[in-house]
């Protein structure tokens, strides 16, 4: 783990949390809750997807520079995502969606990938059941491909760093679940970084075939958006010069 995360665990009813002192000094099982946030005035923006996520800012009692975060509760997707919405069958702590992701964003971290940094998560059971929420940093000045290819067209040398970018997680056997437009995030500098990892993992087995698997499930999510967008800039030149970075 990176010595730039001191975890420490906190319970609180049905409550089991996870966070980074060196991130929040005084934490509360709240904080992982869009209602803590909103009652400070601290809700700073959000963002739809299977659900809403929300930005929030947090201000330490040591007078530093604001910090912003990513507030992010787990639904369901598909036809089951209809019935149960946001309830998962609790296992054991270490098996939760939240407790994945953040130990996966920590690993991540390590090995100095653009990811977002892990804060917290919550994870709260009911019965046999539970529903979670994760806190991470958010990437400052930064906005989704799709965001950003809805109004503008990008240069063929950021369609290859997105390209090598990609690479570079899956040469550190990364997997990620639902890799899509939505999920790659271009900052002013036009640095790359990937988000959301849910389901994600480290894979060392089967890797040309789930790599593979990967790149289609993006391409298909470029084609997706050029049907749901009149004038979105995107086409098959532009998915060469990704493959050319990826495979360079």
């Amino acid at each position: 783990m990176s010595q730039s995360i001191q975890l420490e665990v906190f319970k609180e009813g049905n409550n089991s949390c996870l966070f980074d002192r060196n991130e929040i000094e005084n934490f509360s099982a709240k904080m992982l809750s869009a209602q803590f946030w909103r009652e400070k005035n601290s809700i700073t923006g959000s963002a739809q997807g299977r659900g809403t996520t929300w930005f929030v800012q947090y201000n330490d009692k040591s007078g530093e520079q604001a910090k912003h975060w990513v507030l992010r509760h787990y639904y369901r997707g598909g036809l089951i995502g209809k019935v149960i919405n946001d309830s998962y069958l609790f296992t054991t702590q270490k098996n939760t969606r939240a407790d994945r992701e953040f130990f996966l964003l920590a690993h991540m971290q390590e090995l100095t990938l653009p990811v977002p940094k892990p804060i917290a998560y919550r994870v709260t059971r009911n019965g046999l059941f539970y529903r979670a929420d994760l806190l991470s940093s958010r990437i400052e000045n930064a906005q989704d491909l799709v965001a950003i290819l809805s109004k503008q067209v990008i240069s063929p040398n950021l369609w290859k760093k997105i390209g090598v970018t990609i690479k570079r997680f899956h040469c550190n056997n990364i997997y990620h679940h639902d890799l899509n437009a939505h999920n790659i995030l271009i900052d002013e500098q036009k640095n790359v970084f990937l988000i959301d990892f849910d389901r994600g993992e480290v894979r060392t087995s089967n890797q040309n075939i789930w790599q593979q698997n990967n790149m289609a499930r993006l391409q298909r999510s470029f084609l997706k958006e050029v049907k749901q967008h009149s004038n979105f800039h995107w086409n098959s030149e532009n998915w060469q010069l990704l493959l050319d970075g990826y495979n360079q």
